[in-house]
């Protein structure tokens, strides 16, 4: 589904009132615990937290217009998404969430390779997060997608 806005800011104003105040938050935890390098911006129509061009000329393989994609959140019909690709392309990292979600919250994790699904903002585990973004460094994210690149 692609955001509603072509600037973080429009995004961010436009998500819908009853989820704006976590969507927001989420957002701002995100980009305090976001490692050197990385940056808010468009990626995929959507809000995301990538390698920028002028760190990462090649961009992304699928669609090298397209900045390095590393984490990203959307405001989707039934839930607030947060996505990591460091989840998906590390394991231990996946698996470190997974076992890190229950001390967070009480509810079901909904989560997929990249993606954890909030169907109640409530629910959204803001510290893990934050913890989460500060996982992996720019220079780590860079080699572990190379590395799956090439394989």
């Amino acid at each position: 589904m692609k955001a509603n806005g072509t600037t973080v800011e429009e995004i961010l104003a436009n998500v819908p009132e009853e989820r704006k105040e976590a969507f927001n938050k989420l957002h701002q935890v995100i980009v305090a615990n976001l490692p050197e390098g990385f940056a808010p911006g468009i990626s995929y129509g959507g809000l995301g937290y990538v390698v920028p061009h002028t760190v990462y000329p090649s961009g992304y393989h699928c669609k090298p217009i397209e900045p390095l994609p590393f984490a990203g959140i959307a405001s989707q019909k039934n839930s607030i998404n947060f996505y990591h690709m460091g989840m998906y392309a590390q394991p231990e990292l996946y698996d470190w969430f997974v076992n890190e979600f229950p001390k967070y919250s009480s509810r079901k994790l909904d989560i997929g390779k990249s993606c954890v699904r909030f169907k109640k903002v409530d629910d959204i585990p803001f510290e893990l997060i934050g913890a989460l973004m500060q996982k992996m460094s720019l220079t780590d994210w860079i080699t572990l997608y190379e590395s799956n690149l090439k394989k």
